[in-house]
């Protein structure tokens, strides 16, 4: 049973920066892309970024790209979002997931219902 615990979030400022962390245990998740989501109550849960097994690839979906920057460690089974720039609309529980299963297309990766491993969430607030 994989387990993922994100860490990391917050209340900053808009214009601030955070590092959230996801550590994975129970198996090794090097073998699987590891994507970030976001949620905000009575919402659906929303891509933020992805990244390929080896990290060489990432993915960012358009309201961060240029902002959020993902990366990993294999070995130590850590996979990180560095968030610059915040916008209050950045807020929500972030959510670390691993998806199990390959898939051709990387805009696959941008749902949620094709991850199977999630974590409970971290909080990130950002304050005008």
């Amino acid at each position: 049973q994989v387990q993922l615990v994100e860490s990391g979030g917050g209340l900053v400022l808009a214009g601030g920066s955070l590092g959230l962390s996801c550590s994975a245990s129970g198996r090794t998740s090097s073998m699987y892309v590891m994507g970030w989501f976001r949620q905000d109550p009575g919402e659906e849960r929303e891509f933020v970024g992805a990244i390929s097994r080896n990290g060489v690839l990432t993915y960012y979906a358009d309201s961060v790209r240029g902002r959020f920057s993902i990366s990993r460690d294999n070995a130590k089974n850590l996979v990180y979002m560095q968030i610059n720039s915040l916008k209050p609309e950045d807020t929500g529980v972030y959510y670390c997931a691993e998806s199990s299963t390959y898939y051709s297309q990387r805009s696959d990766y941008t749902s949620h219902g094709k991850y199977d491993y999630w974590g409970q969430g971290t909080q990130v607030t950002v304050s005008s």
